[in-house]
């Protein structure tokens, strides 16, 4: 009896990473991992590479500061509106309702963790394609 005679070989079937949904769904959940980050260290900066040339024509790769922007603000009355943005647009949770009001700053990280666990669970599908088809739709319109 050889070695592979010992062995079970099967059929392999890699895993489908184009599906639509589940990409707009990590791209969502990457974003909210993003700003979990932030709201948990306020001196957070990630980083990308980016390649820069010097004087001599010589090009190197280098890290640079990422700019993040804040999903939740202060309002006039002192709580804290949280919304959620799938691309540059907030994500409309109920008729003329895109934000999430909060008591303080420190909510901020719990409510972010809790919007993950939805977007994992399937429950924001509904509002990014309806964000993703608004941006299809403009692209369409312009050709």
């Amino acid at each position: 009896m050889t070695v592979l005679d010992t062995l079970n070989f099967v059929a392999f079937n890699p895993l489908q990473n184009n599906n639509p949904i589940a990409v707009r769904r990590r791209k969502l959940i990457a974003k909210i991992d993003e700003q979990i980050q932030l709201a948990a260290n306020k001196d957070y900066t990630p980083t990308q590479h980016k390649w820069v040339t010097d004087e001599h024509g010589n090009q190197r790769k280098v890290e640079v500061a990422r700019r993040v922007k804040r999903w939740w603000t202060a309002s006039v009355d002192g709580k804290i509106n949280l919304v959620v943005r799938y691309g540059s647009k907030p994500l409309e949770f109920a008729k003329g309702k895109n934000a999430i009001e909060l008591a303080t700053e420190a909510e901020v990280a719990d409510v972010l963790a809790k919007l993950r666990e939805a977007a994992e669970n399937g429950e924001l599908d509904a509002l990014i394609e309806k964000q993703a088809q608004f941006g299809r739709r403009v692209t369409q319109k312009n050709k």
